[in-house]
């Protein structure tokens, strides 16, 4: 895990500020961003193999597949046998002595776990970053709802209004159990939302705080929220 050390703005806590890549319990907590399928073919290879309609040989035939040709496999049986989709009907080939089979792996992104990783990423950065009210640029100094209305602009192309109150009312409401990094938590005095933060996994939120404390991470229940939204 790389860390990286920063000095505190003057309206934040004095000293260093140890900033911390996510960790791996938080990271899976996105969820594969890359998820890797397997799929079969064959290829004849003897000049002829019968197609039946069961997985054995004394099952009715249901055609015939010639060399060179290759098929998708269906399903996998016993005893070397799989079941294809032929040009007249899907049916069972045996293998052995009969064709190849040869595994194909491909690859596929997740597009919504990636732009979750990447807004954390992208907020996290400014981590030790000063508080100041009614602030809407985080390398100047921001507020709490000028922080996620900046982040989610630049990270996911997301217009928000200036307000936590406002925030609150765009996406969709999940519970805690549902909730993932990138979700907005939104936080209340009395009946008025007065504070919104971004949950970055692991039980930890990032949030422009306080004057003196500045852009940190806490525990997303260091106060209970009363709503959250997702917006990726």
């Amino acid at each position: 895990m790389k860390t990286i050390w920063k000095m505190a703005g003057a309206a934040c806590v004095m000293g260093l500020l140890l900033v911390a890549e996510p960790s791996e319990a938080r990271a899976a907590q996105f969820g594969p961003e890359v998820t890797n399928t397997s799929s079969y073919v064959v290829k004849i290879e003897a000049p002829e193999v019968e197609v039946h309609t069961a997985a054995n040989t004394s099952s009715a035939k249901a055609g015939t597949v010639k060399r060179g040709q290759t098929y998708q496999v269906l399903s996998q049986a016993e005893a070397g046998w799989v079941k294809i989709q032929a040009e007249d009907a899907a049916g069972y080939i045996r293998v052995p002595g009969n064709a190849s089979l040869v595994e194909k792996t491909s690859q596929k992104v997740d597009e919504s776990v990636k732009k979750r990783r990447e807004t954390v990423e992208y907020a996290l950065q400014f981590v030790g970053g000063k508080y100041v009210y009614g602030g809407t640029d985080p390398h100047s100094g921001v507020d709490c709802s000028g922080f996620t209305r900046y982040v989610m602009a630049k990270a996911a192309s997301i217009s928000l209004p200036h307000s936590s109150g406002g925030q609150s009312s765009y996406g969709r409401e999940v519970t805690v159990d549902q909730m993932r990094p990138g979700d907005l938590l939104f936080y209340s005095s009395g009946s008025r939302i007065n504070h919104v933060a971004m949950y970055i996994g692991d039980g930890q939120i990032v949030h422009a705080s306080t004057e003196r404390t500045g852009i940190k991470t806490s525990p997303y229940n260091y106060r209970k929220p009363v709503k959250i939204v997702s917006l990726l």
